[in-house]
């Protein structure tokens, strides 16, 4: 069993880096998506979606193409910086941060559409500045939808497979998350090993769902 502890080590370890990546980017895509209108925004809108119904191993091609030795960030970053991201943890958080991209993005989205614009304009004509309007009106009133949607990505990042298979593969130790480590004890015909492991998911991702089903009435989850 220490293998599966050290699966959901890295596991924990790498849903934390992309949920508190998709803080920041979740965030602030859903803000300005939501309060900024321009051409496109529905196609725009489309293709920030997109990971959510996009095939993993069509996700995981993508990224590699984009992030692997011989792609246009991975060659780059290898070339000018010595970094190869290709079978790394960091590649599993890159993987984990994009697909688990649109819960957080949508939830933060809704949510500060439900934000009463008169409160922000009142803001501006008693002179706070637009940083000011969003951490001090906008954000707090928006929390709620924000974290239900950081919960689910949360609990997306922690499932993650084909992506995160296809660029960091499964190497033990070092890139085998929980999901993977489920499929090669199957292959391994390891039951023990295989239940234990999804428990510990199932257990874990049940308890996220009901967290933010409490954070967050139904219809907001919906909309997201």
């Amino acid at each position: 069993m220490e293998g599966a502890w050290i699966a959901l080590a890295l596991t924990l370890k790498v849903a934390g880096w992309a949920t508190f990546l998709n803080l920041i980017l979740g965030v602030a895509v859903g803000f300005v998506m939501a309060r900024w209108h321009f051409p496109g925004r529905d196609l725009v809108d489309a293709a920030l979606t997109l990971p959510m119904v996009m095939p993993p191993t069509v996700l995981g091609y993508y990224l590699l193409v984009l992030i692997g030795s011989q792609g246009v960030i991975g060659a780059w970053l290898l070339q000018h910086f010595g970094i190869r991201l290709i079978f790394t943890w960091q590649a599993a958080v890159i993987a984990a941060t994009i697909v688990a991209f649109p819960l957080v993005f949508k939830a933060a989205r809704a949510a500060f559409e439900n934000v009463d614009p008169q409160l922000e304009d009142a803001a501006r004509t008693l002179g706070l500045s637009e940083p000011a309007i969003f951490f001090r009106i906008s954000l707090p009133l928006a929390w709620r939808g924000i974290l239900a949607g950081l919960l689910l990505s949360f609990a997306r990042a922690l499932g993650e497979f084909g992506a995160t298979l296809m660029v960091a593969g499964s190497i033990v130790g070092k890139t085998q998350t929980l999901s993977i480590a489920v499929y090669e004890a199957v292959q391994a015909g390891q039951d023990d090993s295989a239940n234990f492991l999804v428990a510990i998911t199932s257990i874990t991702c049940i308890a996220v769902l009901l967290s933010a089903g409490r954070l967050v009435p139904g219809r907001v989850l919906v909309r997201a």
